[in-house]
């Protein structure tokens, strides 16, 4: 039953109450951002105020969302990365902070002004609308094979003004003729028999976008093997994977012929991306 008049400070306590998990408040005042359209700055400033009671049902109907698992950004619809705020649901990966170290490889990579780049399995867009926000001249083209996460991209490209070329592909097998001097790629790569696919966000994401065969390295494998053939002499390919797949991808990485290989960190300290060079 909703109180005539309740304070946001009270609002806030009970819902970090509810909520429990890694990060209540933060959750609860991102929830109560949405619902009433006021900064979360304005809440530690001015507790006391008031929330109308359309509000206070409204926030209390999604923290009880949030307590049964949802995900916030699928309760809010957005998601920030790279500064961007993207739109996000339910048939794509939400965008995580450390995928940003993927981008941040790349931004630094020895590239021509004018690159060729490829993302390969884009979800919201979040890699391919990072780069092109950093490097205008960049030609970027981003594929998936799923429909709606293509239709998804394309608005998120179009809402940030920024040149991407969303298309509908599998990995490479319904892309343009064309070869590229970056290919990136934050693909599936989660064992199917692994015990996160039960807990968490996880939970509410396609399993499309998380499972890759017994090993979660299926999906890498075909890119990897593959990406020579799309690569300029010189060109870079960079993966995410899991933080305990480092060794297996750099042996992906030499069987296929790249060279300057090497495996990098999240913000985390654990292995979490690869990279390697096509010599042509």
């Amino acid at each position: 039953m909703i109180e005539s008049s309740i304070t946001r400070d009270v609002l806030l306590r009970k819902a970090t109450i509810a909520i429990a998990g890694e990060s209540p408040r933060l959750d609860a005042e991102l929830l109560l951002s949405y619902v009433t359209g006021l900064s979360r700055t304005s809440f530690r400033a001015w507790p006391e105020r008031q929330v109308t009671a359309t509000e206070a049902r409204r926030f209390e109907a999604l923290v009880e969302q949030r307590a049964n698992g949802h995900p916030v950004a699928h309760l809010l619809g957005e998601q920030e990365f790279w500064s961007l705020p993207l739109k996000v649901n339910a048939s794509t990966l939400i965008p995580r902070p450390d995928t940003e170290c993927l981008v941040e490889v790349a931004l630094v990579l020895p590239l021509p002004d004018n690159a060729q780049v490829l993302d390969l399995g884009t979800g919201t867009g979040a890699i391919a609308l990072a780069l092109a926000s950093e490097r205008h001249h960049w030609q970027v083209l981003a594929c998936d094979a799923v429909a709606s996460a293509v239709e998804l991209a394309t608005e998120n490209a179009r809402r940030l003004g920024l040149p991407v070329t969303v298309v509908l592909s599998h990995w490479f097998d319904n892309l343009p003729a064309g070869r590229f001097d970056l290919i990136v790629s934050n693909p599936p790569y989660i064992a199917s028999g692994d015990h996160h696919l039960g807990e968490g966000d996880v939970r509410f994401e396609p399993a499309s976008a998380l499972v890759a065969g017994g090993d979660g390295l299926d999906d890498i494998r075909a890119i990897v093997a593959t990406s020579a053939d799309w690569l300029n002499a010189g060109g870079w390919l960079v993966v995410e994977h899991g933080f305990d797949q480092g060794d297996a991808v750099r042996a992906l990485f030499g069987q296929a012929g790249l060279v300057a290989v090497e495996t990098r960190k999240d913000y985390g300290n654990r292995d979490r991306l690869t990279l390697g060079q096509w010599p042509g």
